[in-house]
């Protein structure tokens, strides 16, 4: 769980008429994290040719996803890998399987086009409806005939028996059509659409022999008619538009069985072209190459070997040896419980280990709960993170798998939140408890007594000791990193080295002396000279071995030992100012945590000001401090975990972490689809 999983490489030859079970097997294991052959020797890709997958994976892939698009189209998932089983693998026509979507997608697409006219005499009616709603009554409707009016009004008559095609002729415009009554067989009507439409309209009133009439004053109490004619028209377009997407769902889900049964044909075909794209080949045999973890080289060796009746040659590299001269080259596997995930997730979001070093997740854990509980400690909003992490975790059992890590982390920051809360005695701003460690409010607020912390300079002091601790476990798995990957120079003269520790070690005794002493004496002179001195000189041969190590092309010149000087000078710089800036850092942990409480300190005193004339709290009391600790968990709880990313990142990664590796990702078919 500390390092990384160890893995094996293995080379394998088999015959030619073997590939097919071979690449069968190869994908119901799901173990093999495929490498060209190319890269493992390149004498012998040279000698070999690419084996060309009878369909490219390119192609399977677009059909697939096009698939996966008639899925979210009635809010289905496609199946998952668990549905997916070798036997079922069958040749796929790509030309068959795209006319099949092509004649679904254009049934789809000829009700969407439907939709998309509805909602536009939808949009045209509304407006026409925020138009009407700026008049009092019809009567002005018709006398703002304007050119800043952007309704069409008329008042007109055309004859009866004309009226029902009339009506089937305005169809295509939006409008509002009232009958005002009838005259000499003809009826008269009160016609509004947008001015924008004013050209069809007139086509359709020339057309039916429109006459137009003055009706103002029979107008006057009609508006409430035509509200109620538009509410009528929009609800039955957006009752035809509902309708219209159930038959569009409906005509998917009629399909659904068939298209799960092509998903999933295509995705086997899929991971099948992928498998053989590493393939090469040779007169009458096929060569791959491979990747994965150390105790599983049983399980593969024995499934080859049986699928080719042991007509199979296997040869296996360990990853250590491969690393030592292709460090990027072995893939990594993080081996953690799963209830580390989250942190995995922070680990690999900063990059992936180099193979063969430490894999710090189990540390990152820790160290990023410990400070993210000292810049939020109060276990009332603890609570509250815990509640939303598991409430949310809960809600969203299909979401993805980095957002399920997210909801996870909260909960836990809320569990750590907790746990500091208790230790200072702090329930949302209130102490219902005595605190098990010190109170942080009272220190903050300048009355913290005589306990194990009285002042705000002890809880700066914890924290640069916690950042101390933080510092130097770096500086230790570096050590252990240099020696695993044999770095000897590194493990000596690197800033995070035995010599960089020596000097940090060095630095933290002088300032702690210094401190303890009044800041007004330092340690011995002579000690001082063996802490800080000692190092510093040996760091003088570190520029002279790397250039002879090394063999750089430059020629050694005159010049080259004042080289050799200006970068000494430089490196005891970085590591002095460097060290002091990572330690000194390690403030803002106090920092936040005081910023914490004295917001709630605030919002208390608020509270308290327009609470009543006793000193009692009124409503309004309450929801100052209802809204205050809403404030505080949005933006102090953000700002915590963000910090304590921050300091994980760049103070503790920086010195041991080597984040060049390449995460270990077998064909397989319970991998998410891509």
């Amino acid at each position: 769980m500390i390092f990384t999983e160890p893995m094996q490489q293995v080379v394998a030859v088999v015959l030619d008429h073997h590939a097919d079970a071979v690449t069968k097997e190869l994908l119901r294991l799901g173990l093999l994290h495929f490498v060209s052959i190319t890269e493992v020797d390149r004498e012998v890709g040279a000698k070999v040719e690419a084996v060309v997958p009878a369909l490219a994976e390119a192609g399977i892939t677009e059909i697939r996803r096009r698939i996966e698009g008639f899925f979210a189209m009635v809010k289905e998932k496609p199946p998952t890998g668990e549905d997916l089983k070798v036997e079922d693998l069958q040749a796929v026509d790509l030309d068959e399987t795209t006319r099949v979507l092509d004649t679904l997608a254009a049934s789809v697409q000829e009700i969407r086009d439907r939709q998309n006219v509805r909602q536009q005499e939808i949009l045209r009616l509304q407006d026409i409806q925020r138009q009407l709603q700026m008049f009092g009554n019809l009567s002005e409707v018709v006398e703002a005939r304007s050119q800043y009016s952007f309704l069409s009004v008329h008042t007109g008559s055309i004859r009866s028996s004309l009226l029902e095609p009339f009506e089937q002729a305005l169809a295509e415009v939006p409008n509002v059509v009232m009958e005002m009554g009838a005259q000499d067989n003809r009826t008269l009507l009160l016609l509004i659409a947008m001015k924008r439409d004013e050209g069809q309209l007139d086509h359709v009133l020339d057309k039916f022999e429109w006459t137009d009439v003055h009706l103002p004053r029979e107008l006057s109490g009609k508006k409430e008619q035509v509200r109620e004619e538009l509410e009528n028209k929009l609800r039955l377009l957006k009752d035809e538009q509902e309708q219209l997407r159930s038959r569009a769902e409906s005509l998917v889900r009629e399909k659904l069985p068939a298209l799960e049964q092509m998903w999933r044909n295509l995705r086997l075909n899929e991971l099948y072209a992928r498998v053989q794209s590493f393939f090469s080949k040779t007169a009458r045999t096929v060569i791959f190459s491979g990747w994965l973890p150390s105790g599983k080289r049983p399980v593969v060796t024995e499934a080859v070997r049986r699928v080719t009746d042991g007509q199979c040659y296997l040869e296996w590299h360990r990853g250590r040896e491969v690393s030592r001269e292709h460090p990027a080259s072995v893939p990594v596997q993080m081996h953690n419980p799963r209830f580390l995930s989250p942190f995995q997730m922070l680990v690999t979001n900063y990059s992936v280990p180099e193979y063969g070093t430490i894999d710090p997740t189990p540390l990152v854990a820790v160290a990023y709960l410990i400070m993210f509980g000292l810049m939020f400690g109060d276990a009332g909003h603890g609570a509250v993170l815990i509640l939303v992490g598991a409430l949310g975790s809960i809600l969203n059992r299909d979401a993805r798998q980095g957002v399920r890590d997210l909801l996870r982390l909260i909960a836990y920051c809320g569990g750590a939140a907790v746990v500091a809360g208790v230790l200072f005695g702090s329930y949302f701003g209130m102490q219902w408890f005595e605190p098990l460690w010190f109170d942080y409010h009272a220190v903050v607020a300048g009355h913290g007594g005589g306990g194990l912390v009285s002042d705000i300079y002890g809880i700066l002091v914890i924290t640069i000791y916690f950042g101390i601790a933080v510092i130097a476990l770096g500086l230790a798995l570096n050590w252990i990193n240099c020696v695993a990957k044999r770095r000897w120079f590194r493990l000596i003269f690197d800033k995070g080295g035995l010599i960089g520790g020596w000097i940090y070690a060095a630095g933290v005794y002088a300032a702690t002396y210094f401190v303890r002493h009044d800041y007004r004496q330092l340690p011995d002179a002579n000690l001082l000279i063996f802490l800080i001195g000692i190092p510093v000189l040996i760091l003088t041969l570190k520029p002279a071995l790397e250039y002879l190590l090394h063999k750089p092309r430059k020629p050694f010149t005159l010049l080259t030992p004042v080289d050799f000087f200006m970068e000494w000078i430089v490196e005891i710089l970085e590591i002095f100012s460097g060290y002091l800036a990572n330690t000194l850092s390690f403030m803002r942990v106090a920092g936040l945590g005081i910023a914490h409480v004295s917001l709630m300190m605030a919002f208390f005193s608020i509270a308290g000001m327009i609470g009543g004339p006793s000193g009692s709290f009124t409503v309004g009391s309450y929801l100052v401090l209802i809204a205050g600790n809403v404030l505080v968990i949005l933006l102090e709880g953000l700002s915590a975990g963000i910090q304590s990313l921050r300091l994980n990142y760049y103070e503790f990664f920086s010195k041991y972490f080597s984040g060049s590796g390449r995460a270990y990702a077998p064909v397989s078919l319970h991998k998410t689809s891509a």
